[in-house]
């Protein structure tokens, strides 16, 4: 899953820390009938793994409280931090001209691996840290059913890194806030199935966005890089 929606701006315009921002009221919703979609289907997770990122944790944790799990435990989600969002740089040291392109040019076509997202972390970067641990997830015989709740990007990675069996991104890949993708793993390497992405349980057909995620947060950004401005001239 990627994580529920959250509010990198306040009304206000401001920025809210990306590593501490909670879900906000749509976020919890997502995350509310993601859960009750698993246990409308009798789905138990016996491994459930999170970023170290607030917005993970909270989405996981709400989903699994919408679980009816009597015969086996609920585990505990486990944190790890080479599962965080790709890591962007500092938005004031990206030339105007460039802004939009930062944005998105990670999250389109067949992205290069030296692209940086936001002047920070590479695609590469990212995929160098967040692929052992998802073979490492998959050399691990002790569970069946695991749930991730992790990011955008990073859930982009691991998609097309499961799928093509290399390094790669295919930034095409959508991740709509707290969707869900049901992948089948097996021993061998190349032994991958996925089933179905980007399910979304508040709005199955999406048929009426025609935006992508980072898209989105760039007009967001814009409107407060405005609002700064105009302030700075009053």
């Amino acid at each position: 899953m990627r994580h529920g929606a959250v509010s990198y701006f306040n009304a206000d315009g401001t920025p809210v820390v990306p590593e501490t921002v909670p879900l906000n009221a749509t976020g919890r919703m997502q995350a509310d009938a993601a859960g009750a979609l698993f246990a409308a289907h009798g789905v138990a997770f016996d491994r459930v793994i999170t970023s170290s990122l607030n917005r993970t944790l909270e989405t996981a944790q709400r989903v699994l409280a919408q679980l009816d799990q009597r015969d086996s435990p609920v585990p505990t989600p486990i944190q790890i931090p080479a599962l965080d969002e790709i890591r962007g740089g500092r938005l004031r040291d990206i030339p105007p001209a460039q802004l939009e392109q930062s944005f998105i040019a990670v999250l389109q076509g067949t992205t290069s691996l030296d692209t940086r997202f936001l002047g920070g972390e590479s695609v590469a970067e990212m995929l160098a840290r967040v692929s052992p641990e998802i073979d490492a997830l998959r050399a691990d015989p002790t569970w069946q059913t695991a749930l991730l709740v992790l990011h955008g990007g990073v859930n982009r990675g691991v998609l097309s890194y499961l799928l093509s069996g290399t390094h790669l991104m295919l930034g095409g890949l959508e991740q709509t806030p707290a969707c869900i993708n049901v992948i089948d793993v097996g021993a061998e390497p190349r032994d991958v199935i996925v089933r179905a992405t980007n399910l979304s349980p508040t709005d199955w057909l999406q048929h009426e966005v025609r935006t992508s995620t980072m898209e989105v947060l760039f007009v967001q950004y814009a409107q407060y890089a405005r609002y700064v401005a105009s302030a700075a001239q009053a």
